[in-house]
């Protein structure tokens, strides 16, 4: 995909796919841990998995398991973004 960015909505809509509509991710949650949110670290790779199908990239569980919010996930995701668009 040549998507070049990945925003807290697309992040928010992924969680949401994967743990159902009725989890509050609404607000200003960039900087609030997962773990408040109620996100583990099996649901955090689950939902690395999930992007990495829609966006054509991968993050490596090592990776995963270090992020702690919203914040530094959709930094994760859009750094690798990022090396596959140079890559192309």
């Amino acid at each position: 995909m040549a998507t070049t960015s990945f925003t807290l909505d697309d992040l928010r809509r992924i969680l949401r796919e994967g743990a159902g509509e009725d989890v509050d991710l609404d607000g200003s949650i960039l900087d609030t841990p997962f773990e408040d949110l109620g996100y583990e670290s099996l649901a955090l790779l689950e939902t690395g998995v999930r992007i990495g199908r829609e966006y054509g990239i991968e993050l490596d569980d090592a990776t995963l398991t270090d992020i702690e919010t919203p914040r530094q996930f959709i930094e994760a995701v859009n750094e690798q973004l990022a090396r596959a668009s140079q890559a192309a």
